[in-house]
């Protein structure tokens, strides 16, 4: 599969060597702001030059303002891209879970047993998602964070590195959750 990654800053490189990891061939960046070395040029042209009939996109687009990286994701996906999941040869999904259109899931990340991963959600390394959980698209788990069984993280989140969420919490949609921080509120 040839992957196109929309956005070459940190979080782009980051995303380039999964795809490489998973065994896919990186096509070149997409970037509408910087242009840089693996800059194949703004969106615009590589619609032209890399057609969605030949190449997938993955959205690259941090999570300092994650408005404009949904809008990112519906602009690859309105010119017809398919958005793959990339989840890493050394990361353990169960094969009684799901996980959507465009999401990452690093290397030592764990999804546990009837968790429904939605579209676009980047779970870093040594994430920890529990049992029975529903993470909403578009929200980021960071590095070591825990998401204790049975909870609802809502779409378009950010969850702190080495935060906890403990079992049967809901956590409203657009909530950021800082490092450390233990998160209690109950369905």
């Amino acid at each position: 599969m040839k992957v196109l990654v929309y956005g070459s800053r940190l979080f782009g490189q980051v995303i380039r060597c999964l795809v490489e990891d998973c065994g896919h061939e990186f096509a070149g960046f997409i970037d509408d702001i910087y242009p840089g070395e693996g800059v194949l040029g703004p969106f615009s042209s590589v619609l032209l030059t890399h057609p969605p009939a030949e190449y997938v996109c993955v959205n690259a687009v941090g999570y300092s303002d994650l408005g404009p990286r949904r809008t990112v994701t519906e602009r690859i996906q309105n010119a017809g891209y398919t958005m793959p999941a990339l989840v890493h040869p050394k990361a353990y999904v169960s094969a009684a879970s799901s996980v959507g259109p465009g999401c990452f899931v690093m290397a030592g990340a764990i999804v546990d047993c009837r968790v429904a991963i939605e579209d676009n959600v980047v779970v870093w390394p040594g994430v920890c998602v529990s049992h029975d959980c529903t993470v909403g698209g578009n929200t980021f788990l960071s590095p070591n964070c825990t998401v204790c069984g049975d909870c609802r993280v809502g779409a378009d989140c950010f969850v702190g590195a080495g935060a906890v969420i403990v079992s049967h919490a809901t956590v409203p949609d657009r909530t950021r959750i800082k490092a450390l921080e233990r998160y209690v509120t109950r369905k």
